[in-house]
């Protein structure tokens, strides 16, 4: 029954039989003989299938529900087992913003997996703020200072970030030598719902000042600013790591570089449980043993405003 349920969910998720399959190492025959083993079981239709589209039916959405906090019940069952001693097991939902998933986070999760084969990943990328618990995400690594209490925050590592812009662009509009000249500047910004991007906040005199910055160029997509940025269209604020080869080979100039942006920690952040699955405490540390997560910046940073504990 687990293994029809399984098969069900990853169905409804990809819309696809062979696509839930595939993830599932399955064969799409044996996959599709699993929904019609479930559906005589239950004696309902639970998906409406065409040559070109597969939905949930009204009673495959209401099943669906029940599936999903089935599967999470025996997860924690299994995980709380592990946590006791044995090996990490089970699906480990990670979740990340975009370019670091892509360029920093992905190999070592991969890395991760060969040292514990029975955890199935399923890693998300999105600069967008996932919400953790509707999503069932188990870890989310973010570059925040994170202030709720609903979850536990383990600092991986500090995050220097700069501003820079191309020298097309300083040429054309001049180099800011001050924070409050940067208003008229056309500044890049990373925008979607909740986020902080629009209010920058840099040292000036040893104190953190807030700036409101402008721009007619925005998008949710931070590898998208670096291009910009790149193309000569506006000053960014980016990660170090992210702009370092940049910086270096003078594709980009760092500007303002005595009034440094805050710095922000990478965190990675678990639902605030009494006990912590096996997985995740496994896939935490194993991440905090990482020295490649951040790259240091090869130029002084100033203190670092605030803290993750």
């Amino acid at each position: 029954m687990l293994t029809e349920l399984t098969v069900f969910v990853r169905v409804v998720e990809l819309r696809n039989i062979s696509a839930a399959a595939r993830s599932l190492r399955l064969s799409p025959a044996a996959a599709s003989h699993r929904i019609q083993q479930l559906e005589t079981r239950i004696g309902a239709r639970l998906l409406n299938r065409t040559t070109r589209n597969l939905q949930p039916t009204e009673e495959g959405y209401i099943f669906y529900e029940h599936a999903l906090d089935v599967l999470s019940a025996v997860e924690r069952a299994e995980s709380s087992i592990a946590s006791v001693g044995g090996t990490p097991s089970g699906a480990l939902r990670i979740t990340a913003p975009l370019g670091f998933g892509r360029r920093v986070l992905a190999p070592l999760v991969a890395e991760y997996n060969e040292l514990y084969p029975r955890v199935q990943i399923r890693l998300r990328l999105s600069d967008h703020l996932i919400d953790l618990l509707a999503e069932a995400i188990d870890v989310a690594v973010r570059m925040a200072n994170p202030t709720d209490s609903s979850f536990i925050a383990r600092r991986l590592a500090d995050c220097p970030r700069v501003l820079c812009a191309a020298p097309s662009y300083l040429a054309r509009h001049g180099t800011p030598v001050a924070p409050a000249e940067l208003s008229a500047h056309n500044c890049l910004l990373l925008r979607f719902p909740g986020s902080q991007q629009a209010r920058w906040t840099l040292h000036d005199d040893g104190r953190p000042v807030a700036l409101n910055v402008t721009g007619n160029l925005d998008a949710d997509d931070g590898d998208v600013l670096t291009e910009w940025a790149l193309s000569g269209h506006g000053i960014a604020l980016k990660p170090w790591w992210e702009v370092a080869d940049h910086l270096r080979s003078g594709a980009l100039i760092e500007v303002l570089p005595n009034n440094r942006p805050e710095s922000v920690s990478l965190v990675a952040l678990f639902p605030h449980r009494q006990l912590v699955s096996a997985k995740v405490r496994t896939f935490v540390e194993f991440l905090k043993q990482k020295p490649q997560l951040i790259e240091a910046p090869d130029i002084p940073e100033p203190a670092r405003i605030g803290a993750v504990i």
